[in-house]
C-alpha cells in the first residue's frame, strides 16, 4: 500500500498540526510505503516572502524528523523538487471542468476569510489531484473537512481515463482519528491563520504564556463544573496526557475547589514534558542542518523514481509523446 501525504510550509507548526497530520503520518510509516512531501508550492497561494518559505520549509523537515518520522522507512522530500508535480497539474487542468472547482468549499472558506483570490488559489484541488496521482497513492490520509480534496481527485482521474484511456490509479481517503478537530486558545479549530494556535517548539517562558492566556468563564475556583470535558484546557490535555490523567483533571474540575490558573499550569506541565524527547532530537537536527538537506535530496530522488514513470505514462496517453 502506498500512502501519501503533505504539509504546507506557510508557517511555524503548531500543535493542531502535529495531531492533525504528522503523528498519524509517523504512525502509518511502518503500514506501507510513505511519501510526504513539504508543499511549497502550495504555499505559494497564502505566503509571499521568499525567505520565509525557504526557512519554513526547512524548520517542517527538522519538526518532522525530531517528532519521529525516520528517514529509512518514509520518504521525505519538498513538492518543487519533483517538476513531474506541475506538469501533471496542467495536463490534469486541461480535463478538468470549471463546475469542479467552483464547488471547492475550500476556495470559498479562504476567500471568506480574508485571503487573496489568484488562480493559484482557485486551481488548488487540481494541483493537489497531481500531487496524488504522481505516486500512483493507493491511500490518502485525511482530516473529515478535507475529504472533498480525494473526491476532486477521483474525479479527475476518471475523467482523464474517461478521456484519453485507463492512466490513473483511484485513490482511497483514509479518515484520520478526529484529531484534526484540535481547538486553538480561542475553541476555535487552531490555526496559524486564527493566531490561535500553540507552537509544537515554543520557547519555554512563551508557551507557558500562551497557554497561561486561554479565556475561561466567570465561575470561582470553588463552583463545581459539571461541564468540564468542554473545557478548552481540559481538551488539550486530552491530546497530550495518558486517560488517566485526562480523567483526574476533569473529576477535579466537576468538584469544584479546582482553580483555572492551577488547570492552566497543569497544561504547560504536560505540554512540556509531552514534547521533551522532540525538542533534544531538535536540537541535534538543529545542529546537522546538513543532514536535513541530505534526508530531503534524497527523499527527492526516490520521489522522482516514482513519478517520472507515472507522469510519462499520462504524457503518452494524451499524445505529448
Amino acid at each position: 500500500m502506498r500512502i501519501l501525504s503533505g504539509i504546507q510550509p506557510s508557517g511555524i507548526l503548531h500543535v493542531g498540526n502535529y495531531f492533525g497530520m504528522m503523528r498519524p503520518s509517523i504512525e502509518l510509516q511502518d503500514q506501507g510505503e510513505a511519501y510526504y512531501f513539504i508543499a511549497d508550492y502550495h504555499s505559494m497561494t497564502s505566503l509571499y516572502d521568499a525567505d520565509l518559505r525557504r526557512d519554513y520549509t526547512r524548520r517542517v523537515a527538522v519538526d518532522f524528523l525530531a517528532c519521529g518520522l525516520n528517514p529509512e522507512r518514509a520518504v521525505l522530500f519538498k513538492q518543487s523538487d519533483v517538476p513531474e508535480h506541475v506538469e501533471l497539474s496542467w495536463i490534469l487542468s486541461s480535463v478538468c471542468p470549471m463546475g469542479l472547482l467552483e464547488r471547492c468549499h475550500s476556495y470559498k472558506d479562504k476567500i471568506a476569510n480574508g485571503v487573496s483570490a489568484s488562480h493559484g488559489l482557485f486551481a488548488y484541488p487540481v494541483l493537489m489531484a497531481a500531487d496524488i496521482l504522481i505516486y500512483d497513492a493507493d491511500s490518502v490520509p485525511v482530516g473529515s473537512d478535507q475529504k472533498q480534496h480525494v473526491e476532486v481527485t477521483r474525479d479527475l482521474a476518471q475523467k482523464f481515463n474517461q478521456t484519453y484511456g485507463e492512466t490513473f490509479k483511484l485513490p482511497e481517503p483514509r479518515f484520520r482519528d478526529g484529531a484534526e478537530t484540535v481547538l486553538g486558545l480561542d475553541g476555535q479549530k487552531m490555526s496559524k491563520s486564527y493566531n490561535n494556535a500553540v507552537e509544537i517548539f515554543g520557547e519555554e517562558k512563551a508557551t507557558r504564556k500562551r497557554l497561561m492566556s486561554i479565556v475561561m468563564d466567570s465561575r470561582t475556583p470553588d463552583e463545581p463544573k459539571p461541564d468540564a470535558e468542554k473545557n478548552l484546557a481540559i481538551q488539550l490535555i486530552k491530546h497530550i496526557a495518558p486517560t488517566e490523567i485526562y480523567q483526574d483533571e476533569v473529576e477535579k474540575l466537576k468538584a469544584g475547589g479546582y482553580g483555572y490558573g492551577n488547570l492552566k499550569k497543569r497544561l504547560f506541565e504536560l505540554y512540556w514534558e509531552y514534547f521533551r524527547d522532540a525538542r533534544a532530537r531538535r536540537d541535534e537536527l538543529m545542529n546537522n542542518l546538513d543532514y536535513v538537506d541530505q534526508v530531503l535530496a534524497n527523499g527527492a530522488a526516490k520521489a522522482r523514481e516514482i513519478a517520472r514513470p507515472v507522469n510519462q505514462r499520462a504524457r503518452r496517453a494524451c499524445g505529448l509523446d
